[in-house]
């Protein structure tokens, strides 16, 4: 059995650009806020087979839906989940997806294995599925993507997030690493409509540039999830502290779904998927194993905090540029 955590109480989880493209349901005003829960999958076992890890992937998630008394309405899967996660990795795992803001997307003619993987398991479900992310390969350009997917519960690919700023780091003696060795940069943000939230999307290393959190907290996001990877170096410092931090600076729910940690692969990922709170407070933490985190998302605490600590109302676009203008 893998261990599960169930919290009740207030959570969850904002060209070039200049465009913030909103992919479904979506309209200048958001959705009215309302209570929903949310589930996150710190996928384990992610290793060189891509069919297995598609096919894992997919148990967990039948496996989050069941594990829950109430049906979870959103369920997140970590970064790379279906490949090893390194940059001489994704040209190869690399799949096209073809899909445009604006557009039906027709998946039953979509070569891409892994959205179609997901979107037969939102469907299935009856749920909205932030698929993690996966290499992406651009049919015209030939360039490579670190690329997210989302699914309404009808299985319809309702929007995509490609990583905007690419993970390039050197701390001597600790970690190198260069996506932009392979991966090309995304150019627009993004955000989705529900029933009950509009939700702002990012992955991992976005989290450390707080102008895209800034612009979908300005369009209307509630909440804002970043699938994630951090390391054993980046995650002890920074994990916890930029969720926390982005939370607060928007008054906004937000949270990071990670890989399990597997000390094997060539890449140790920090694990520890959390949930924050619109006041910074860590709502729901897992630690390094494969495991399932269900959070139950009441509003009140984001009406609260915007009531008594009203930044919102007191920002000086007079002294400084709003960067969602």
């Amino acid at each position: 059995m893998f261990p599960h955590l169930r919290l009740s109480g207030a959570l969850l989880l904002s060209h070039n650009l200049k465009h913030f493209t909103c992919r479904t349901m979506a309209s200048v005003t958001p959705p009215v806020f309302k209570p929903f829960t949310l589930t996150l999958i710190q996928l384990g076992s992610i290793g060189s087979d891509k069919a297995a890890n598609l096919q894992h992937a997919r148990e967990m998630i039948a496996k989050a839906v069941k594990s829950n008394s109430d049906k979870p309405q959103v369920v997140v899967l970590p970064e790379c989940f279906n490949s090893p996660y390194g940059f001489v990795h994704f040209p190869a795992y690399a799949e096209n997806i073809g899909y445009t803001a604006g557009k039906e997307y027709d998946i039953q003619a979509s070569v891409s294995e892994s959205v179609k993987m997901l979107s037969s398991a939102a469907k299935e479900a009856g749920i909205w599925l932030i698929g993690g992310s996966i290499p992406e390969r651009d049919e015209e350009t030939n360039n490579v993507y670190n690329t997210c997917t989302v699914y309404s519960p009808t299985g319809a690919l309702v929007a995509s997030h490609r990583k905007v700023h690419l993970f390039d780091i050197d701390i001597p003696g600790k970690i190198t690493f260069k996506e932009s060795e392979t991966l090309t940069g995304g150019t627009t943000a993004n955000y989705f409509d529900t029933e009950f939230a509009r939700i702002g999307l990012g992955l991992c290393y976005d989290v450390r540039f707080p102008e895209l959190a800034m612009i979908a907290a300005r369009r209307g996001c509630h909440a804002i999830v970043y699938p994630g990877a951090f390391n054993l170096t980046t995650g002890p410092l920074h994990w916890e502290l930029l969720q926390r931090a982005r939370a607060s600076d928007n008054q906004v729910f937000f949270s990071m779904c990670s890989p399990a940690r597997d000390m094997t692969a060539g890449y140790h990922a920090w694990g520890h998927s959390m949930v924050v709170d619109p006041y910074a407070r860590v709502l729901a933490e897992a630690d390094e194993n494969e495991s399932i985190l269900h959070v139950d998302i009441d509003p009140e605490p984001f009406h609260e905090v915007r009531a008594g600590i009203p930044v919102t109302k007191q920002r000086r676009f007079d002294v400084y540029p709003d960067v969602s203008a």
